[in-house]
């Protein structure tokens, strides 16, 4: 069996791409509210700096700053699910296995991460976060999309209302979820 190890750089930016199990689901952008107090809970418990977040239907891409001498983003990412599914599995369907289990299985059992190794590296993670909705067809401009740190930017004059730039190509974290829907295409 491979084992992942994962990089331990305290105090790190780290891009996330976390995808719900059914990749058909609205869920994420349905209980919204309930996504933003897991992560408002655990920012209490261990705080973290968000750099950039996007809710889409079925996932979403975040970039957070940990706090000097600290590395331990996936007992973060642990207990921000956990806290999650513990606050929607009322309005979920969950198969009578998994509730014999205790389990809700609303989330991917991994995530994608990639540290930011510069400026511009940081740059072209938050065009990704912020186009990522233009991506999906979602809406045609960042602006539109109402689930997204965007606006935080914009509020804050780092960004143009207006800006509707090019999304980066590349891998993000999406590629698995796309050869779930489409076999064969990393074959």
């Amino acid at each position: 069996m491979d084992r992942y190890t994962r990089p331990r750089q305290t105090g790190a930016s780290i891009f996330f791409t976390v995808c719900l199990r059914d990749r058909s689901s609205d869920l994420l952008v349905r209980e919204v509210t309930a996504l933003r107090e897991a992560v408002m809970v655990e920012r209490a418990r261990r705080p973290f700096c968000i750099d950039a977040w996007v809710v889409l239907p079925d996932h979403m891409h975040c970039i957070w700053t940990l706090p000097p001498g600290d590395a331990d983003y996936p007992v973060r990412w642990q207990a921000i699910k956990a806290e999650f599914s513990k606050r929607v599995k009322d309005r979920v369907a969950i198969s009578d296995g998994k509730r014999r289990r205790g389990e809700v299985g609303i989330w991917k059992r991994r995530y994608w991460e990639h540290h930011i190794r510069d400026d511009r590296d940081m740059e072209l993670h938050l065009r990704y976060c912020w186009g990522n909705p233009v991506r999906h067809g979602l809406v045609a401009r960042p602006a539109d999309w109402q689930f997204s740190s965007f606006h935080r930017e914009v509020r804050a004059g780092l960004v143009a209302p207006g800006w509707d730039g090019e999304v980066p190509e590349g891998y993000f974290g999406e590629r698995e979820a796309e050869q779930e829907r489409q076999p064969g295409l990393l074959a």
